[in-house]
């Protein structure tokens, strides 16, 4: 791109080396009357949207403004317009040739031209080049009667931004950046792509000519905002489609944020002008009529980006509303602040804006929150940026403050506009809209691989979760798995079914800290396909239930240690009915290592078998123990009756009839896995995990 870019640059300095600016009279263009008169046309058409109010028209200006070039290019003014022309529109960069050209013919064409150089070498990463010249062009305008006070603030802003341009392209990130294709990106703007957390759906706004109504906005000329959706396969993104109504209508409606599990999507809805964040539900594959979000999220000021914490307890937002407890009432610079779910009241409650050391005097938009938990991205234009927005990261503390933000660095973070930035759940691949001279048109969708530090090539033996994801790496040198930094979290999915019928149930799902026995957050299965997706951060021994009407609750247990590798584990769930007969393991209930005494880490599912037993005051059950075939028959048939035992009395304690409790201790004499079949398992890791699965607890249900 810059090798075309200084070919460009080259050839029209070669023409004007001795140039003069040429005026567009009947003194320079004796011989041809008739080209003058069509172009002095052009120029004045031109004029028409260049001069437009209250917004100049730039990208109708341009093509009237290029016949008249050809016909004299030699014309300072013209080529000052046709800088501003590309500036503003898509191929910004395509802007310094003719504003050095301007310069060169008349360095009096227009008091801004250095400052508009010095931006065109700016998008270019010529650094010291565009410091020189916003250099010269404050030092000539400080202090002049008519000079624009907002351009030489920004001339001080920008040399700043070039020299953090200077440092972070010293350590650039390892990184393929990729465009997303034909079948996500068209040659018009594709933006703001949001997924749910495993990377298997995703949705994106597009200003498309098949947007629902097909109407064009009079302001920059695009067509209106619609929301696409496309789905992972094996060989990449399926073809994006139109989601149609209710989700997108006549007017603007733009992609906002998925909740981790692809349930809850918010969109922003233009409302006239007053923008606004509006939820919507989906029922299998279809979406509510979106909602308007809560009065304390919707304000009478603009609310353009905003991201669902993983547990879903908050809700990130930005909004350009006044400060609080500010009697001022103009519309500031965007924040980001967040507000929490009160289940009592249900609503969004308590307002709070991120501290100053993430919110700055300018703009942040694009927020993402990952599904770890504590790491948020979002752009601004504050910070370190080297120039537009560019991306950054910032992490919630244990203490509930926030660390001082990261600028993710180059290539991804560039000069021009960088935002809207999501990251899969397992760190390894990132998505962002981004201005691209390689684009396929204003705004495109790409995809950024991380490959972390660099190491020697070895075979890419990496089992790539995320489905489709693999394609970006085609036809390159194989990359080392590296570690994964960004996401130290689990993800379980599956589909909750009637045991019997083996028809998609819907359920509640209770996600546990066992250690602090509180509950972290709760879910459903989707009401029509069962389906369910949870994030689950590092750091924690997580107990889940799974209950329904009229079934015993479902448990797991994963404890996912502080720093370990991201997982996916995909888990089908058969809950059963309180029938007599039926069994369920107690898969939170711990022992210490050949003890009977149960570790409080037990006491969330000890309570929700006392809850059963309670709701249900007719059924009688029977504890019973297993243990794995180590250690001796007599042993594991002692302890294995002992812990059943612990189990009982606790209950019995709890207020449980000791009448319609028994227990039974069984050691080694109902293995679920043989030691033959342990045996034939190729890992130290399978193998410990079969023994585990064999020391369990279990109730079974005696009579109703």
């Amino acid at each position: 791109m810059k090798k075309i870019v200084s070919i460009f640059i080259a050839l029209i300095f070669g023409v004007i080396s001795f140039a003069q600016d040429t005026p567009f009279d009947k003194s320079a263009f004796k011989e041809d009357k008739d080209g003058l008169k069509e172009a002095l046309k052009n120029l004045k058409e031109g004029d028409k949207f260049y001069l437009q109010e209250p917004f100049a028209d730039y990208k109708n200006a341009m093509p009237f403004y290029e016949k008249a070039y050809a016909f004299n290019p030699n014309n300072a003014d013209l080529n000052y317009k046709l800088g501003m022309c590309n500036i503003n529109t898509n191929f910004r960069t395509r802007a310094l040739p003719y504003f050095e050209k301007a310069y060169r013919l008349n360095p009096l064409v227009a008091p801004e031209v250095k400052y508009y150089i010095g931006q065109g070498y700016h998008l270019l990463q010529k650094w010291d080049d565009a410091i020189k010249n916003y250099n010269e062009f404050a030092s000539k305008n400080a202090g002049q009667p008519n000079s624009d006070p907002e351009l030489l603030k920004s001339a001080t802003k920008k040399i700043q931004e070039c020299k953090s341009g200077k440092l972070l392209e010293k350590k650039p990130i390892r990184v393929f950046i990729d465009n997303m294709g034909k079948n996500i990106n068209t040659e018009y703007p594709e933006y703001c792509m949001i997924m749910n957390a495993d990377g298997s759906e995703m949705y994106f706004t597009s200003r498309r000519n098949t947007s629902t109504g097909g109407i064009i906005d009079n302001i920059n000329g695009g067509y209106f905002e619609d929301i696409f959706y496309s789905k992972s396969s094996g060989d990449g993104w399926a073809p994006a489609t139109n989601v149609g109504e209710p989700i997108n209508t006549k007017g603007h409606d733009a992609t906002v944020a998925l909740s981790p599990d692809g349930s809850k999507m918010l969109v922003y809805i233009d409302d006239k002008g007053d923008g606004n964040i509006y939820e919507s539900v989906r029922k299998g594959d279809a979406w509510s009529k979106p909602k308007k979000m809560d009065a304390i999220i919707c304000s009478p000021y603009h609310e353009s980006s905003a991201w669902y914490s993983n547990d879903g307890k908050r809700l990130y937002f930005i909004s350009s509303r006044p400060l609080p407890g500010s009697k001022d009432k103009m519309e500031k610079d965007k924040d980001i602040y967040y507000v929490t779910w009160n289940a009592e009241k249900q609503k969004w409650d308590n307002l709070v804006r991120l501290p100053d050391n993430i919110n700055t005097p300018y703009d942040e938009d694009g927020l993402f929150v990952h599904p770890d938990g504590k790491t948020i991205y979002f752009s601004s234009r504050g910070h370190n940026s080297i120039g537009g927005y560019d991306i950054f990261s910032t992490e919630l503390r244990p203490d509930g403050t926030f660390s001082d933000p990261i600028n993710i660095g180059v290539p991804v973070n560039t000069p021009d506009d960088d935002v809207f930035f999501v990251l899969s759940a397992s760190g390894r691949y990132g998505y962002m809209t981004s201005f691209r001279e390689d684009g396929m048109g204003e705004k495109d969708l790409y995809k950024i691989t991380f490959l972390g530090d660099e190491k020697p090539p070895i075979l890419n033996s990496e089992d790539i979760l995320l489905a489709g994801l693999g394609q970006v790496i085609a036809e390159k040198p194989a990359e080392p798995i590296v570690s994964n930094r960004r996401g130290e979290l689990a993800i379980l999915k599956g589909t909750i079914y009637d045991d019997k019928t083996k028809k998609p149930l819907y359920a509640k799902i209770e996600l546990t800290d066992n250690v602090k026995g509180e509950i972290l957050a709760e879910f459903e299965s989707d009401p029509v396909n069962g389906r369910f997706l949870v994030s689950l951060p590092a750091g924690k021994n997580y107990g889940i239930a799974v209950k329904a009407d009229g079934y015993l609750f479902h448990s797991e247990n994963f404890d996912i240690p502080k720093g370990a590798d991201y997982q996916e584990y995909n888990k089908d769930v058969y809950m059963k009915k309180i029938e007599v007969g039926e069994v369920i393991v107690l898969k939170n209930i711990f022992y210490d290592l050949a003890k009977y005494s149960l570790r409080p880490e037990s006491k969330t599912e000890l309570d929700r078998l006392i809850k059963l037993l309670n709701d249900n005051p007719t059924i009688k059950i029977q504890i019973s123990g297993h243990t794995d075939s180590r250690g001796s028959d007599e042993m594991n048939k002692e302890l294995s009756k002992n812990r059943a035992k612990e189990v009982v009395t606790y209950l019995i304690k709890a207020g449980i009839s000791e009448g319609r409790l028994k227990y039974e201790g069984y050691g080694e004499e109902q293995l679920i896995h043989s030691d033959a079949e342990i045996a034939k398992l190729k890992t130290e890791k399978e193998r410990e995990a079969a023994h585990q699965e064999n020391r369990r607890t279990e109730f079974k249900i005696i009579s109703k």
